[in-house]
């Protein structure tokens, strides 16, 4: 039932008669002036309780979002220092390093594939967790 009044607009609201005992305790002398009032006042922390939920779940989800964009911001530096350093290698070793002779090229193919295997071995035993399984995986592709 709903009626408009210059004070405000009123909501008959049915509760059970346990409510009703527990609203009666709750209330303290002095502390409200009504039933009424206590109820108004445990309305609005409610939805004011909700409101804060709301903006802390918020604050969270943004928090994480943006350690997450920091973490990726880093990996993406890590990756490009990591391929700088890669190509700096390959070409200091390939403009030091001379070809082999034609008559033992055969032979210092099949040397470098074998040294090739024992350093993708190596670098896979030195990784762990996540990375090694990865590496293991990718040393199973390339046999196949």
């Amino acid at each position: 039932m709903e009626q408009k009044q210059s004070k405000g607009v009123i909501h008959g609201l049915r509760i059970n008669a346990e409510l009703k005992n527990r609203i009666e305790r709750a209330l303290q002398p002095g502390e409200y002036s009504s039933r009424s009032a206590f109820i108004r006042t445990a309305v609005e922390r409610e939805l004011a309780g909700r409101e804060s939920g709301v903006d802390a779940a918020e604050q969270r989800i943004a928090a994480s979002l943006d350690r997450t964009a920091r973490e990726i911001h880093n990996l993406r530096i890590g990756q490009q220092a990591l391929f700088a350093f890669v190509d700096v290698l390959a070409k200091t070793f390939l403009t030091c390093v001379p070809e082999p002779p034609r008559d033992a090229r055969d032979q210092a193919v099949a040397r470098g594939k074998a040294r090739y295997d024992r350093f993708l071995k190596t670098v896979g035993m030195s990784m762990v967790g996540d990375s090694q399984a990865a590496m293991a995986k990718l040393l199973g592709l390339g046999h196949e």
